[in-house]
């Protein structure tokens, strides 16, 4: 499984930077185009964006600091990961997705200064954003569907493993 995980979260990486790749070679020149349409609707469209701040552009200009706390937090939640209790492979999927978007992020934000996003929703007024950030939405999202509906789930079965050996061992002790 371990193999699995690493395998995914590079995967996740080397696709956000090919795409950022594509996107500064081809989509930069020309600013702007459709994407996803039908007929004149548009639903999501590609337009080049530098960002230097963090979601929908907040704590623009502060490459170094955003830095440190993606690096932080990349960290802390590695070794989150590494001793929690349940290897859950849905809980282990989503956490690999969270970090490999965060990763994907600061490579740019550390390489480049800014994030390289691109995908921009034409149904409503929405920040562009990048794959690297849709991994870490799905991942967090996961992750909250993994807290609310599966943890809950295994916590009760250890809670009754432990019942069952508790009353195994009292019966066990009980003179014959």
């Amino acid at each position: 499984m371990i193999i699995f995980l690493i395998l995914l979260g590079i995967i996740l990486v080397a696709a956000d930077q090919l795409i950022k790749f594509w996107a500064v070679d081809v989509l930069m020149p020309v600013k702007e185009m459709p994407f996803i349409h039908f007929g004149g609707f548009h639903i999501l469209g590609l337009r080049y964006v530098e960002n230097t701040g963090a979601a929908f552009s907040s704590f623009s200009g502060a490459r170094w600091l955003l830095t440190a706390l993606v690096s932080v937090m990349l960290v802390a939640m590695l070794i989150f990961v590494i001793k929690y209790k349940y290897k859950h492979p849905f809980f282990l999927i989503s956490s690999v997705m969270i970090m490999a978007g965060g990763a994907g992020n600061l490579i740019d934000r550390v390489r480049l200064g800014y994030v390289v996003d691109y995908l921009d929703v034409k149904l409503f007024n929405f920040a562009v954003f990048n794959f690297a950030d849709v991994c870490v939405v799905l991942g967090a999202v996961f992750m909250l569907i993994f807290m609310f509906f599966i943890e809950p789930k295994l916590a009760e079965k250890d809670a009754e493993m432990k019942r069952e050996l508790h009353m195994e061992k009292e019966r066990s002790d009980e003179p014959n």
